[in-house]
């Protein structure tokens, strides 16, 4: 398993605080996104991804779930594991 820190911030009308912590899955259609805080013991989920943007050339991405948006900002670790295909 690749670790990958990251920063998820909510966009819109009320973007809240930011997100940041250890992606435990790629974002990918139709499951949830989950961040893992930097504690070990909580864990950030999404509602199912609808779709994904990712901005050419870097480590950010723009998720919309059922009912949010985020940009998911790729701070250290295997940018292309989030670009792999899904195991199974």
């Amino acid at each position: 398993m690749h670790v990958v820190e990251v920063v998820l911030r909510k966009v819109g009308r009320k973007p809240g605080r930011a997100v940041v912590g250890r992606l435990l899955r790629a974002p990918r259609k139709g499951s949830v996104l989950v961040i893992e805080f930097p504690d070990g013991l909580h864990e950030y989920v999404t509602t199912p991804v609808k779709r994904i943007l990712q901005l050419c050339g870097g480590g950010v991405y723009y998720v919309q779930t059922a009912n949010s948006r985020y940009r998911l900002e790729v701070r250290s670790g295997d940018v292309m594991a989030l670009d792999a295909p899904a195991a199974g």
